[in-house]
């Protein structure tokens, strides 16, 4: 068995190497049969992958320990969801994830444009086996996740692993770490198509209309690993927050700021035949940044509670970057002149320069973000002292960006092309802005005085109102021609134009994890040593220890409190936060007691035992709108989804088409 997986992925890598010069000596020498062989030898690579991947997977799944990677992230007492999740738990097999997926991504791409592009797809599969090649390297000779234990040069086997990091023994982590691969990998296709439209001189914008769909999925996927991740913070490492500025987190949001960024600017390209080089440079910036992250998360360069041990692997990655970026950016600087803009800037008030304006923002909150990561690298390379930068320094950078993006998300779709006129103007953002500032000035009554609190409520409810007017006056003249009811003109409405309306939904949901950021200004706690009958207040919350218990399971042994809640005198329930210890890993973890509602959660964390370990350590805090951060969560999903549906009217169109050819058609047969 170990033999047959380490063989597999030998195999892949030549089948990797010989697909990339099939495919790029048949399309310079044309030579249709080498690029039909090389395209054949993808869906084989793919069928290798998919073997090592399910030999993997087995080991763990059967508790195999010959096996060095089984040995140190699995054990006989892991539930099996677990033992599955252990494939990408470890440096090895997480590698070997990326390649499966890669090389499912590239059977995807040459079986779906098998009769198009035909010009540009050897250089597309090119670019993509090129990227599976160097994976492959990193499976075989750096990080082979089929190595096995010996004693003397004798295979051998332990008794029970380690067992998987008991952070990662979470219901959303057998979630987040694939939905982040799907976005990292995804985000490869459109860089080759980039590149295969650059090397190719490819007239008119068929790379952005053949990956535009795939940039949207990859971008759901990468959207929703980022907030998995935040969710498992949240609810796994026990301090109370969703976003901590770790370098690991901040290697997942990089690749989303740039790709988000993508995702605007094309609509460009698409509608007036403008920002192509910040199109390419854009795509090429995010797949560089998902290896980046990959880097970051397995060299151990940084310090992270995400990123695996300390390794050599940095040192590839590095180089596959440094070559990488230096070939781009000669592609680019060689073809400038096909890059040009077909079109120029004609207002600063239009929807063109708030596109512009949107993607220098998303750039600079980019780079601060990349700044702030790599600066202890920087720090360490200059002056020997590795300084870090605290959540403070991003906060005070970020906030006022974020601000400025949001208040984009709410005026940019409603400007016109080319230019807006004041009348315009007045007329989309009278309404919105003068009840924004009565909501400001009525929280100042109220008592708020936080500077970015009150600007960022007043923000969401201009851009929440922006939307919802953009909605009601389209679903109101819908509904007045066809007789229809509000909700049933709302649904028309969205259906014709999917694209436009999904993107106001994914709009609103940035409103509404905005809400649930700004509560983070009015946060409470409190820390208290408890035993069985004491009590301890935050907030309008009185807690009493009404039990302390212990107990010992197969994985792990814990310590519980039993809390009962109480506000204003009123008994809300209880909650059992609970400390436990991994035998396997010798590694603590806490599973925290939550009450969730809208308007705040109160939040329990079982910090130990005392020092005498008489008493229980309570970690209380209260946090005011959190919970719309997942709100809005959901809704950005929901709404990416909207727009991946085809509009009514473009499939009415498609439809015409099709039956008006097979009418003249048949009329010249007659």
């Amino acid at each position: 068995m170990e033999n047959l997986g380490s063989l597999a992925i030998l195999l892949a890598l030549c089948l990797a190497l010989y697909a990339t010069a099939a495919c790029v000596i048949g399309r310079i020498k044309n030579k249709p049969f080498l690029i039909v062989s090389g395209e054949r030898a993808v869906y084989g690579l793919w069928a290798l992958i998919t073997t090592a991947s399910g030999i993997l997977v087995y080991s763990l799944m059967t508790s195999d320990f010959r096996f060095a990677y089984v040995a140190a992230h699995s054990n006989r007492t892991m539930p099996i969801l677990y033992k599955y999740a252990a494939w990408w738990g470890g440096q090895e097999g997480s590698l070997l994830l990326w390649s499966f997926l890669l090389s499912t991504y590239t059977s995807v791409v040459v079986f779906t444009n098998r009769r198009k592009h035909r010009d540009m797809m050897p250089w597309v599969i090119g670019v993509l086996t090129t990227i599976q090649s160097f994976f492959l390297v990193l499976n075989n000779f750096i990080a082979n996740p089929f190595q096995m234990l010996a004693v003397d040069k004798l295979i051998t086997a332990v008794p029970d692993g380690a067992g998987l990091s008991p952070l990662l023994q979470y219901p959303a982590m057998a979630i987040h770490p694939p939905m982040l691969y799907l976005g990292y990998v995804g985000f490869s296709v459109p860089f080759a198509f980039a590149i295969g439209s650059l090397i190719t001189r490819q007239p008119g914008d068929a790379w952005i209309h053949t990956t535009r769909r795939w940039t949207l999925v990859t971008w759901l996927f990468q959207s929703t690993g980022v907030m998995l991740g935040a969710a498992w913070a949240y609810h796994v490492l026990g301090w109370g927050g969703y976003w901590g500025w770790d370098p690991v987190e901040n290697a997942s949001l990089l690749p989303w700021l740039s790709g988000t960024a993508f995702l605007h600017s094309v609509m460009m390209q698409e509608k007036k035949g403008m920002m192509k080089i910040w199109n390419i440079v854009l795509v090429s910036a995010t797949f560089f940044l998902c290896i980046l992250g990959t880097l970051l998360t397995r060299s151990g360069i940084v310090q992270s509670v995400h990123a695996f041990a300390r390794s050599d692997i940095g040192k590839y990655f590095v180089g596959f970057l440094a070559v990488g970026i230096a070939a781009v950016i000669f592609l680019i600087l060689d073809r400038l002149d096909y890059l040009k803009s077909e079109a120029e800037l004609e207002s600063v008030i239009s929807r063109e320069s708030s596109f512009l304006f949107n993607n220098l923002i998303l750039l600079a909150s980019c780079f601060a973000v990349l700044w702030g990561t790599l600066f202890p690298v920087i720090s360490e390379a200059i002056s020997g002292d590795k300084i870090s930068l605290d959540a403070d320094w991003y906060n005070r950078l970020m906030v006022p960006i974020g601000l400025f993006l949001l208040f984009l998300t709410g005026v940019g779709p409603l400007f016109a092309w080319r230019r807006t006129s004041v009348e315009s103007l007045r007329r989309n953002f009278q309404f919105p802005g003068i009840a924004s500032l009565v909501l400001v000035g009525a929280l100042i009554a109220a008592g708020m005085r936080h500077f970015y609190a009150l600007i960022s409520f007043g923000f969401c409810l201009f851009v929440a109102l922006t939307i919802l007017v953009e909605f009601y006056k389209g679903a109101k003249s819908i509904g007045a021609k066809n007789q229809m009811n509000l909700l049933r003109a709302t649904i028309e409405l969205t259906h014709r134009n999917t694209r436009r309306y999904g993107g106001y939904l994914v709009h609103m949901g940035i409103v509404l994890a905005f809400i649930g950021f700004t509560g983070h200004a009015f946060n409470q706690n409190e820390v208290k040593e408890l035993n069985t009958g004491d009590a301890m207040k935050v907030g309008t919350y009185e807690l009493r220890m009404v039990n302390l218990a212990q107990g010992d399971e197969a994985n792990y042994s814990w310590h519980r409190a039993t809390m009962a809640v109480t506000k204003n005198g009123e008994m809300l329930g209880t909650l059992e936060p609970e400390k436990r210890f991994y035998k396997a890993s010798k590694q603590g973890t806490s599973e925290v007691g939550i009450r969730v509602r809208p308007n705040e959660d109160l939040y329990l964390n079982f910090g130990g035992m005392s020092d005498d370990n008489q008493r229980a350590v309570i970690q209380a805090y209260v946090f005011p709108l959190v919970s719309w951060i997942w709100i809005g969560t959901l809704v950005v999903i929901f709404g990416t989804l909207v727009c991946l549906v085809p509009s009514k009217i473009k499939l009415q169109y498609a439809r015409t088409e099709v039956v008006g050819y097979a009418k003249n058609n048949a009329t010249v047969q007659k």
